[in-house]
């Protein structure tokens, strides 16, 4: 099970209510909603290995190389740098404690300078797919890329209905979703239709319809551009100026969009399992007590069949 740790954490602070009894104690409800997500997802899926995927860089140079507007609208006010999120003031100093507890269970957290959480999961991926059944959790439908009948790979996509009744993406649900027939496409759609979320523009007048209609029609983005080059008398009129104003967009967006499966990680398949005992039951005991943590990591102890804390 790979985990988008980012996407669980944030739907965590904005949907866990914040019950502090004294409004001066550091804040805890992404905390406490990420560690009880984590137990329902081991409670009920029971996976064989567990990792927390990590944004260590969540606007990579690469990426915006090659579109300059991606997630650009999320650089918090004033950054000149290009680097600096716009981030929540209650979330910012509950990560590192999410860092500290993850650490203190012996829960692999695993990210790679450079590259976002989405890269760490594709190529955790590339690695195990195949070997043995993945499932991915996130709220990222960009991730629907990834979705591979064959190679066992599905998403479970929680921004509908949480951990609890997650989508479980697979290839039948895209086809019956968006009408494509394969991870590969969903991600040549997404490059097409664009995504403003990320700060993707798509290419004008090309919506979701149009796009699933041109792959379709010519097999996939290549072939879109080689129908393009050919004069292929299928695109006309308003919908060829489209594509050929688009053609540089086109040219660079998959760089964005796709998810890179060679990130540098440092990480063992023995380190990706589940944990068999506490790491450092010492820290777990004092991040229990200085902020209040004991129901939830409770119940992800008792998900992970280890013994409570003494």
């Amino acid at each position: 099970m790979l985990i988008d740790a980012a996407s669980l954490y944030y739907r965590a602070f904005h949907g866990v209510p914040d019950r502090r009894r004294d409004p001066a104690a550091p804040p805890t409800n992404a905390v406490r909603g990420l560690v009880d997500m984590t137990a329902s997802l081991v409670t009920h899926r029971s996976p064989g290995g567990l990792v927390m995927c990590w944004d260590d860089d969540w606007r990579p140079a690469f990426r915006v190389e090659a579109i300059p507007s991606y997630k650009e609208h999320r650089l918090a006010p004033g950054d000149t740098t290009g680097t600096t999120e716009d981030t929540p003031p209650d979330l910012v100093p509950q990560v590192p404690v999410i860092v500290d507890l993850l650490a203190a269970l012996g829960i692999a957290r695993v990210g790679a300078p450079g590259y976002e959480a989405d890269d760490v999961i594709g190529t955790l991926v590339e690695r195990t797919a195949g070997r043995r059944p993945v499932e991915v959790v996130t709220g990222d439908r960009d991730l629907f890329q990834l979705v591979d009948d064959a190679a066992g790979v599905r998403v479970l996509y929680t921004a509908r209905g949480g951990v609890r009744d997650a989508d479980e993406v697979d290839e039948s649900w895209l086809v019956q979703k968006y009408g494509l027939a394969s991870g590969r496409a969903y991600a040549e759609m997404a490059v097409l239709r664009g995504d403003p979320s990320d700060g993707l523009p798509g290419v004008k007048g090309i919506g979701e319809k149009t796009a699933v209609q041109l792959l379709d029609t010519f097999g996939s983005l290549a072939g879109i551009t080689e129908a393009l080059d050919r004069g292929d008398d299928r695109l006309k009129g308003a919908r060829r100026a489209r594509l050929e104003e688009g053609r540089d967009y086109l040219a660079a967006a998959p760089r964005v969009v796709d998810v890179a499966r060679d990130a540098p990680l440092e990480v063992t398949d023995e380190a990706l399992a589940l944990p068999r005992e506490v790491a450092d039951p010492a820290a777990l005991a004092d991040l229990v007590e200085r902020y209040d943590l004991g129901g939830p990591v409770g119940r992800l102890l008792d998900a992970l069949g280890l013994p409570p804390l003494a």
